[in-house]
């Protein structure tokens, strides 16, 4: 499956409360939500060696819905956040600047 045809199939399943006034704010907060359980799922690893490898693959499956759901409500698609995502790495690497701190290496 193509990132784009992802992202136009997963809008079909948003319900966005009213009272947010606004997918960003819902998309942004269960970005967040879904990206704690991820890192729930990878403590319990260390903590009780259960790789939950499917749980894993769940909660990654979650985070790119909302993160489908960001793109779209700021009016891009996933090809392009990628593809820019991409080209911003291959600078940094190029620059020698690949690891480090700032958004402006």
């Amino acid at each position: 499956m193509e990132l784009n045809e992802y992202q136009k199939e997963s809008r079909k399943t948003k319900m966005y409360p009213e009272k947010l006034e606004g997918g960003i704010y819902y998309s942004t907060l269960g970005l967040c939500g879904e990206a704690g359980e991820l890192a729930n799922k990878v403590k319990k690893i260390a903590r009780d060696n259960n790789f939950d490898k499917e749980g894993i693959k769940g909660e990654l499956g979650d985070i790119l819905w909302y993160v489908a759901s960001v793109a779209e409500e700021i009016g891009y698609s996933l090809d392009e956040i990628a593809a820019s995502n991409l080209e911003k790495l291959n600078k940094r690497k190029q620059e020698g600047k690949i690891s480090g701190n700032g958004d402006e290496r």
